[in-house]
């Protein structure tokens, strides 16, 4: 049986992140919990002008709607204050757990062992465990005490990925940008599930 990946979402900019990987995550059958902060649902008002559902079976119909997959893969959503939820315990177990997008307040709190939510502490709970856990910055530029703390969280072993694409597989969408950098963050967990051209090098290609 394959055990489930977390995903959390934090309130910084770019839910659109969060979207996708839900959408090609759940086309692939995979098991997600999902746990969204706070903040994300004021960043959904303004961002999207769309409401949130605090009701975790409601929350689960509106992430499945907003990715586009209604039966496939199986999705559980999380208050974001329920610390008794299972993802706070390390007995459960996981592949681990990507937060995307993290927001820099996110990022200082779990490098300073902080956790006042369930998001938070679902992290801290994987870093304890020695599982995977992937924070997707989106934030620029990067002032010197956001570096200092990303910089503490890969010392811990936390993967940082930024929500920067590339450009070599010829974008055509904003989708096809922001499925490049979910792409490579699943990577992180050795899942493939995204449908990504990768690089294969060339004639003028350089190692440097």
């Amino acid at each position: 049986m394959t055990k489930p990946l977390i995903l959390g979402i934090s309130g910084a900019s770019g839910l659109i992140y969060s979207v996708r990987a839900i959408k090609f995550l759940l086309e692939a059958d995979y098991e997600i919990d999902v746990v969204a902060s706070r903040a994300t649902y004021m960043v959904w008002q303004a961002e999207q002008n769309v409401k949130m559902p605090g009701e975790p079976e409601l929350q689960e119909e509106f992430w499945r709607e907003e990715a586009g997959v209604p039966k496939k893969g199986k999705l559980r959503c999380h208050r974001w204050g329920d610390v008794g939820a299972t993802i706070a315990s390390g007995s459960f177990r996981t592949l681990g757990m990507v937060i995307m997008p993290c927001s820099m307040s996110t990022v200082a709190k779990l490098a300073n062992g902080l956790s006042s939510d369930l998001l938070e502490r679902a992290a801290d709970v994987q870093i304890k465990e020695g599982r995977p856990l992937v924070v997707v910055p989106r934030e620029t530029p990067f002032s010197l005490i956001h570096l200092r703390n990303l910089t503490a969280l890969a010392e811990a072993g936390v993967r940082i990925v930024p929500a920067i694409p590339a450009w070599y597989h010829q974008p055509q969408t904003i989708e096809d940008l922001v499925d490049f950098v979910v792409a490579r963050t699943l990577d992180q967990l050795e899942i493939d599930c995204v449908p990504l051209t990768r690089w294969e090098g060339g004639e003028n290609a350089r190692g440097d």
